[in-house]
C-alpha cells in the first residue's frame, strides 16, 4: 500500500516538475534564455487562485481562468523588461534580472498576502479513492494526466504547424526567421507567456495538495530547472520523462529512507546522472560551426 500511494504520488509531483520544466524548454528552444521566475510563477497562480476563487467567492472556474492568464501577462512583463533588454545588446544579465524578478514578485505576495500559508480547498482533494489498496486523491491522478496532455500537445505544436515551425526558427536562425516575414520579438514574447501558463497551469494543480504561501515555488522552481537539465532542455519529451523519473526518485526516497534524506540524495543522483549524460535523457549535444 505505501509502496503504491509512493509511485502515484511520485508520478503527480513528476508531471508537475516536468510541467514546469516544459517552460524553461519553451524559451529555451525558441530563444536560447530561460525565465528563472518561474517558481515564483507557480506561486503566483496559486496565490491568484485563492484570493479569487476562495476568499472573494467567484466561481472557480473563472478564477482558473484569470488567474492563468494574469500569469500570461506576467511572463510577458519578464520579457519585455528582464530579458529583452539584455538579450538584444548580447549580455547574459537576463540570468540575474529574471532571477531578482522572482524575488521581487516573492516579496510583493509576502507583504500583501501573508506569510501565513492558507489551504486551497478542491473537490478533487476531499475524498481518495482507493488504488490497490493505497488512498489518492483524484487529483494526483489528474495531474499525470494534465501533464502528459500538454506535453504532447506542445510537442504537437511545435512540430506539426506553420506557427510552432516558426517559433522554432527563430532561435535557428532570427535574421532569416525575420526575411520571411517572422516576428521575432512577438515569437520570443509568446514563449515566454507560454512558459509562464505552463507554471501556472502547476501551481493551480498542486495548491489543494500544498499549502498556499509566498515561499511554495522556490524549491518547485529550482528542481524543475534541475529537471530540465536532465532531461535534455531542448527536448520536450524528455523534460517530461526526467520530471516523471525525478519525481518518483523523490517518493521512492521519502518512502525508503524518510523525508530528511529525500534532497540529499535526489539531487545527488542528478549530478551523478549528468556526469554519464552530459546533453540530459533525450538531449543533444550543441553543433559549432566552424
Amino acid at each position: 500500500m505505501l509502496l503504491t500511494a509512493a509511485i502515484v504520488s511520485g508520478l503527480g509531483l513528476g508531471s508537475m516538475y516536468g510541467l514546469i520544466a516544459l517552460g524553461y524548454h519553451v524559451t529555451y528552444a525558441v530563444s536560447n534564455t530561460v525565465n528563472f521566475s518561474q517558481g515564483s510563477v507557480v506561486m503566483l497562480a496559486a496565490v491568484l487562485g485563492y484570493i479569487i476563487g476562495v476568499r472573494y467567492g467567484w466561481p472557480m472556474p473563472l478564477a482558473i481562468v484569470l488567474s492563468l492568464t494574469l500569469c500570461a501577462l506576467f511572463g510577458l512583463v519578464v520579457e519585455r523588461f528582464l530579458v529583452r533588454p539584455f538579450a538584444e545588446r548580447g549580455s547574459n544579465g537576463w540570468l540575474m534580472a529574471t532571477v531578482a524578478g522572482g524575488i521581487i514578485l516573492d516579496n510583493c505576495v509576502l507583504f500583501t498576502f501573508g506569510k501565513e500559508p492558507r489551504s486551497f480547498p478542491s473537490e478533487l482533494a476531499v475524498k481518495p479513492v482507493e488504488i490497490i489498496g493505497a488512498g489518492v486523491y483524484p487529483l494526483q491522478l489528474l495531474i499525470p494526466v494534465a501533464g502528459l496532455s500538454l506535453a504532447v500537445l506542445l510537442q504537437f505544436v511545435m512540430q506539426c504547424t506553420r506557427h510552432g515551425k516558426a517559433l522554432l526558427a527563430v532561435v535557428q536562425n532570427a535574421d532569416a526567421a525575420r526575411l520571411m516575414g517572422v516576428n521575432v520579438r512577438a515569437a520570443i514574447a509568446i514563449s515566454f507567456a507560454v512558459s509562464a501558463l505552463f507554471a501556472g497551469i502547476a501551481g493551480l494543480l498542486i495548491a489543494p495538495l500544498y499549502a498556499v504561501h509566498s515561499d511554495m515555488g522556490t524549491l518547485f522552481g529550482i528542481k524543475a530547472f534541475a529537471v530540465a537539465i536532465l532531461g535534455g532542455i531542448g527536448s520536450a519529451w524528455g523534460v517530461m520523462l526526467a520530471g516523471l523519473v525525478f519525481g518518483l526518485m523523490e517518493a521512492l526516497i521519502t518512502v525508503s529512507f524518510g523525508s530528511t534524506y529525500t534532497q540529499i540524495v535526489t539531487f545527488a543522483l542528478v549530478i551523478v546522472a549528468l556526469a554519464f549524460l552530459p546533453n540530459g535523457l533525450l538531449g543533444r549535444a550543441s553543433v559549432k560551426k566552424v
